[in-house]
């Protein structure tokens, strides 16, 4: 099957191509990446999964459960693991 990517262009004017419909453009997701917090550990999708729910700080993820974690779209199975270890190391924990 030949998957068919299309060149698109962001609000910033990169240009990419992509074979979905997800508008992400890679270069600024690159750039906006944090450098030095817990986020800058995890993939991009895992990243915005939890921008998105309003999570950017370690007291904050450690509010929600689990289980609530691993439903919030984006974030996966081996998310979890580096969630963790960045929780106990801050002494925190999933509530």
């Amino acid at each position: 099957m030949d998957i068919k990517k299309i060149l698109k262009t962001c609000k910033n004017g990169h240009q990419f191509y992509k074979s979905s419909d997800c508008p992400t453009c890679p270069k600024c997701e690159k750039e906006r990446k944090p450098k030095n917090n817990f986020l800058s550990l995890l993939g991009a999708p895992a990243r915005r999964a939890l921008e998105n729910n309003g999570i950017t700080t370690l007291e904050q993820l450690s509010e929600y459960t689990e289980k609530e974690v691993l439903n919030f779209h984006g974030i996966g199975k081996s998310s979890i693991p580096i969630i963790k270890e960045v929780l106990s190391k801050a002494d925190l924990s999933f509530k």
